[in-house]
């Protein structure tokens, strides 16, 4: 999927406390997996009324290896919301994976190596290894259900399928797989012991929203074919969300076998910066393969293995393994399907997977528990990096609320009311409504296509329409919102400086407290209320005494009541200042009736009341040559309480070292 660049890179430039290795997984593929609750002035739960959470948390915590069994497959998108002082109880869904890919028997089906023979060879081969009878028949199935799609009706009940029967030879089958994937792109093969049933495409059909169907099925023969080091590239594209949603279908449908990027076109100038999304195999999905020293020829590679599995279906079991081993399910030999309802054994082979990879799974597996319970200790004692969450600036738009805040405090109200109204490219309603007025200026005709839901776009056109689009009548404008909602944008510029403030403060001087950092001497104070004569200047000789923690340490809020370091962070506040044509800045908009003293935060937190669980969401048992592997995607049920303006995917993000 591809993002929001500046957001991107301002929040992946953000650092960390803690040395931990971290983790990968998603957070909230339900309402009821990320649960806020503010606690009053008391210290109690605004929800004492029930007084029970909606996860029972054991307070102690429990033992690492106490796991609660569930039939689960699957990881979610990752989603956010919080308050202020607040308890959090989370449901993440954790891998050491590197994407976040959401495994199914039949989304993986449509994955098959296949074979490095030509087109013709692979389409002669239908002729050759198929009867004339069967030809027909696979011919007519396919175009079945092209008529089906291209009349837009649904495909009811279960998946169409069409039996080629049992094909003994294996050499045949995996020929017989590609042939068909390459001759109809918008059809799967599936293997069944010898038989091959052939289904449709539903991510093919799903793509085909997105891409012309000539894409579509380059795209599904890229695929197929698997070639190494080779590229596929959609065609040029304007649009920024169109080319979000193909980098989003790509990445979870196939995220596991490949990868995508987005590039300006080669050649392109600056009044048509089209964009290209290039596709490549990831490099594991080679990794195994090996050249014979006296042929230089390819080597293919077995690897026997016992499969465990528990209440889980054959086809879930093998696209699962396929996904953690960076291969495809018919790559796959085995005797027979076992029964869901039961604990059963079987003997299996993998090819193109060597033994030692297999190994490395078993450990990278085995060490994820330690890794996820090692990372929550460590930011239970050590906390987190103080920083604004991600929501406070807008995600995933064309102008964050940091920028719009930079332009009123350079009293520039014009650019402030355009940044206001920039569209996104999106084809909806409000959008169309903001490009046509950027386009226009026209409030009362852009009034005339906004919705009515749409508030406070409203109010500000009607503003417009009354005062003019002057620099006098975008004052006025901005009057039609109230005084919390205009100082927003202000405290929003403020919080972004303040990021890159803490994230500079800790690469220039760590963990030690050195002379002209600011701290606070006030424990009990709430954060980012302490007054001036609560904050220290430290000393060269404290200093060197060590006298202060880095818990203690403060940064200044921007404003024009604080006092900044007399360090090089101090200098650095100036320079970025300067740089975004603040230097006489003084934090006071009087046109807008807005006044920012602003404060200090701590840049150091630390949760309280933390206690956690891991829960084994399903079992697959693999051993090999002595080594044993019980594959199973963990839930990690978290809750801890945190101190107000504090945001929970902040700390989140330091236990798990993955930027959202």
């Amino acid at each position: 999927m591809e993002e929001d660049t500046d957001f991107r890179i301002r929040f992946s430039s953000l650092c960390f406390i803690t040395d931990h290795v971290g983790f990968h997984g998603t957070i909230k593929s339900s309402p009821s997996d990320f649960v806020v609750i503010e606690i009053d002035e008391r210290g109690q739960l605004v929800n004492k009324a029930t007084d029970e959470p909606i996860y029972k948390m054991s307070k102690g915590l429990p033992e690492p290896n106490n796991f609660a069994k569930k039939t689960k497959l699957g990881l979610q998108n990752l989603v956010f919301e919080e308050g202020g002082n607040q308890k959090v109880s989370i449901l993440v869904r954790c891998s050491d994976d590197d994407q976040n890919h959401q495994p199914g028997s039949e989304k993986e089906d449509a994955i098959h190596d296949g074979t490095s023979k030509g087109e013709e060879e692979k389409v002669y081969a239908l002729g050759s290894l198929l009867d004339e009878k069967t030809n027909e028949l696979l011919d007519q199935f396919a175009c079945d259900i092209k008529e089906k799609w291209n009349s837009e009706s649904e495909l009811t009940g279960p998946s169409p399928e069409f039996s080629l029967g049992r094909i003994l030879d294996k050499n045949q089958r995996a020929i017989l797989h590609s042939a068909i994937r390459q001759k109809f792109p918008f059809l799967i093969t599936v293997g069944k012991n010898s038989e091959i049933v052939v289904k449709p495409n539903l991510e093919y059909k799903e793509l085909c929203q997105l891409v012309s169907e000539e894409e579509a099925s380059d795209f599904f023969k890229y695929l197929d074919a698997k070639k190494e080091n080779s590229k596929f590239t959609f065609k040029p594209d304007t649009n920024k969300d169109h080319r979000k949603a193909v980098h989003h279908f790509v990445n979870k449908k196939f995220g596991n076998l490949v990868e995508t990027k987005s590039f300006p076109e080669a050649n392109y100038n600056a009044g048509n910066p089209n964009t290209v999304i290039t596709v490549r195999f990831r490099e594991k999905a080679h990794k195994h393969r090996k050249r014979c020293v006296e042929s230089q020829e390819r080597k293919v590679i077995y690897t026997a293995f016992t499969l465990q599995k528990e209440n889980l279906e054959m086809f879930e079991a093998i696209g699962f393994l396929a996904v953690i081993l960076g291969v495809i399910p018919s790559d796959f030999s085995y005797a027979g399907l076992k029964d869901k309802k039961a604990i059963t054994y079987q003997a299996m082979v993998v090819r193109k997977v060597t033994p030692e990879s297999v190994k490395n799974q078993i450990n990278d597996s085995a060490n994820l528990r330690e890794r996820i319970l090692e990372a929550i200790e460590n930011v239970k004692h050590k906390g987190f990096v103080n920083y604004y969450g991600p929501q406070r600036f807008g995600i995933g738009r064309k102008v964050h609320t940091d920028q719009i805040g930079l332009a009123l405090l350079k009293s520039e109200m014009v650019k402030a009311v355009k940044l206001f109204l920039t569209p996104e490219d999106l084809d909806d309603p409000v959008n169309k409504a903001k490009k046509y007025f950027l386009q226009t200026e026209d409030a009362k005709g852009t009034l005339s296509l906004m919705p009515e839901f749409k508030v406070r776009e409203r109010a500000l056109l009607e503003s417009l329409h009354r005062f003019s689009m002057t620099e006098e009548g975008c004052i006025q404008a901005w009057f039609s919102f109230p005084h919390s909602m205009r100082i927003f944008y202000i405290h929003a510029y403020s919080s972004k400086i303040w990021n890159e403030a803490v994230s500079y403060r800790l690469a220039t001087y760590g963990s030690r407290v050195v002379e002209g950092d600011l701290v606070c001497l006030d424990e009990d104070g709430d954060d980012e209320q302490f007054p001036n004569n609560k904050v220290h200047l430290v000393t060269e000789e404290e200093e060197s005494a060590n006298a202060y923690a880095i818990h203690q340490v403060v940064l200044p809020v921007l404003g024009y009541n604080v006092q900044y370091p007399k360090n090089k962070v101090g200098l650095w506040y100036q320079e970025v200042l300067s740089r975004d044509g603040l230097q006489t800045c003084r934090f006071k908009v009087p046109t807008l009736k807005l006044n920012v003293p602003g404060c200090y935060r701590k840049i150091l937190k630390q949760p309280r009341n933390l206690s956690y669980q891991l829960i084994e969401e399903h079992g697959i048992d693999v051993k090999a040559e002595g080594s044993h592997i019980d594959e199973a995607t963990l839930s990690l049920l978290i809750s801890f309480d945190l101190d107000a303006s504090c945001y929970a995917t902040v700390c989140l993000r330091e236990i798990m070292k993955h930027d959202f």
